[in-house]
């Protein structure tokens, strides 16, 4: 593996297929669209969830308990960007 900074985690990394095309190409990735298009999905997904709970955290303050949350990891849930897991 190189040493270059990436903006994905790991398990995103396993899941993107890699075609190397030569020697010089050793550090480029090639992402086909199936992939591209199931990240995006992801992070709708996540965006989708984080306002769900947003939404509930204020109509219902009560219901984040019922889901195992307290109040705190409730707001950092919601805070986190879209691309954070």
């Amino acid at each position: 593996m190189n040493d270059t900074p990436t903006l994905w985690s790991d398990p995103h990394q396993a899941a993107w297929p890699r075609t190397l095309e030569g020697p010089a190409e050793t550090s480029r990735r090639h992402f086909g669209l199936a992939a591209l298009r199931s990240l995006v999905a992801t992070w709708r997904e996540r965006v989708r969830v984080r306002r769900k709970l947003e939404q509930m955290s204020k109509a219902n303050p009560y219901l984040i308990d019922d889901i195992g949350l307290t109040r705190r990891q409730a707001e950092a849930e919601i805070a986190k960007p879209f691309w954070q897991d």
